[in-house]
């Protein structure tokens, strides 16, 4: 047996007119100038020799290859294929958003601790299809994305913060007092049937949504799969796919609403609409006319209790009561060097809700966004008294709420945690874990609360 020489063999068949036109001395496009006979093997036989140099080339053009794929079939990675397209460079943001979509690949592919190999090759691929991304006075150019002599880049951090999210994302997983909330781990829906049992029934319905235009068909089949998307958003390395695998959130609306009824049902569900209008917000303008006034509280209590043909400036009046809620619940400090402090209306505004005029691009509005930030509602219209529609803005992706109304959005949007087990923004936990276990009723005796938020929920839930 011969040993492997890494070469390939091309054998031609005995007798044929083609074998007389082949021969060392003739020339043929099979036989390159870098192409050897092996002068033992029988005429019938010609073994051309790959150079070291065409390997490396071929490796690099299928590395290259596996990004452009990753990038194209990734929400955002059209966009960063167009912006290296036209300035042959990536800015800062669009960087760190390749970066994400490559590494939330390499973990579902290679687990969240891929072999130095692995990490080497995605590297290389980045600056094989981006050349102008590699460093000119580097050693071999990609090191700014994976060194593999000290283990460096881009690639390995983002790696270590994957990591990290997971091993924290088991700490909430596991069994301790007073972990209620929308990210304490995966519950037992309250509507069990219709559910798809196999991952292949569960594959086979999810292309299917993808492809289909008929809305029946889809609210029908996100509800069979909605077992099997609570375990996705619960994952720490699947969560990061959930809007790629169900693109539908995005373009169908109500999809947060049939999700959070299947989770906890109608009853808990329609609570807050139910409940707000009639009791809470009532109180809520009770208990902030005996706030210190300042001219923030004074603007959001005065538009709260206007109509809208009366108001001149600012929120809506049912907007405004919502935000007075920040008012009643400031945040808790964080940390030994943070104080306690209520937010002003203009803080609240952009940790709840921020305002666009009509014709703004909302994509421009997410390329816009350069931190990680928890859900918020983006509210577009003439000004904001006259929001035309709202959308819930989570890791840069939009989706669309069901109305135009206030009231109607913001509960999507507090539904928006449980549905995809995302945490509280910190300084609205107190806000939420108020509506949460006052309003929803949901997780009330295992939820840890601030005492300001247990002091309002006595104030407001007696003679309810």
């Amino acid at each position: 047996m011969k040993p492997d020489l890494g070469v390939l063999e091309v054998r031609l068949p005995k007798g044929s007119d083609f074998e007389d036109s082949v021969s060392p001395s003739t020339s043929h496009p099979l036989c390159t100038s870098n192409s050897s006979f092996d002068e033992g093997d029988s005429d019938d036989t010609i073994i051309l020799q790959s150079t070291p140099v065409q390997r490396n080339r071929a490796d690099l053009t299928h590395l290259a290859q596996l990004i452009e794929n990753i990038l194209r079939k990734k929400p955002g990675g059209e966009r960063i294929l167009t912006e290296y397209g036209r300035t042959k460079s990536l800015t800062d943001s669009r960087r760190r958003d390749m970066v994400k979509i490559l590494v939330a690949h390499m973990a579902s592919e290679h687990g969240t601790s891929p072999s130095k190999r692995v990490k080497e090759d995605y590297a290389k691929g980045i600056t094989a299809l981006f050349p102008y991304l590699a460093d000119p006075q580097g050693t071999l150019g990609y090191e700014q994305y994976y060194n593999p002599v000290d283990g460096s880049g881009f690639l390995p951090w983002r790696v270590k913060t994957l990591q990290k999210e997971a091993s924290e994302g088991q700490k909430k997983r596991s069994p301790q007092l007073l972990t209620g909330g929308p990210d304490s781990g995966e519950r037992t829906p309250f509507c069990k049937e219709n559910q798809l049992a196999t991952e292949t029934q569960c594959c086979e319905a999810i292309a299917l949504m993808k492809h289909t235009t008929d809305e029946t068909i889809i609210r029908e089949k996100m509800k069979q799969t909605f077992t099997h998307r609570q375990a996705m958003v619960n994952d720490p390395v699947k969560s990061s796919e959930i809007f790629t695998t169900f693109p539908r959130f995005l373009d169908i609306k109500g999809m947060i609403e049939q999700d959070f009824s299947l989770m906890f049902g109608d009853d808990i569900s329609a609570r807050f609409l139910e409940k707000w209008p009639t009791h809470y917000r009532q109180k809520v303008l009770e208990q902030s006319r005996g706030l210190t006034q300042t001219s923030d509280l004074e603007d959001l209590l005065h538009n709260a209790e206007s109509t809208t043909e009366e108001l001149e400036d600012g929120w809506d009046s049912e907007m405004s009561s919502i935000l007075l809620l920040i008012h009643l619940m400031p945040p808790s400090p964080h940390g030994r060097n943070k104080r306690p402090g209520k937010l002003s209306a203009r803080q609240a505004i952009d940790h709840l809700v921020k305002f666009i005029k009509t014709g703004t691009s909302v994509e421009g509005h997410l390329d816009s966004i350069t931190e990680s930030r928890q859900p918020y509602l983006l509210a577009v219209g003439t000004q904001r008294s006259a929001i035309q529609k709202y959308f819930i803005v989570i890791d840069k992706h939009a989706i669309p709420c069901r109305s135009p109304d206030a009231l109607a959005s913001f509960d999507e949007l507090f539904k928006a945690h449980f549905i995809f087990a995302t945490s509280y923004n910190r300084d609205l936990a107190n806000v939420y874990h108020f509506l949460q276990t006052a309003v929803y009723q949901i997780d009330a005796a295992t939820t840890k609360v601030n005492p300001r938020v247990k002091e309002m929920r006595a104030r407001m839930l007696h003679g309810f």
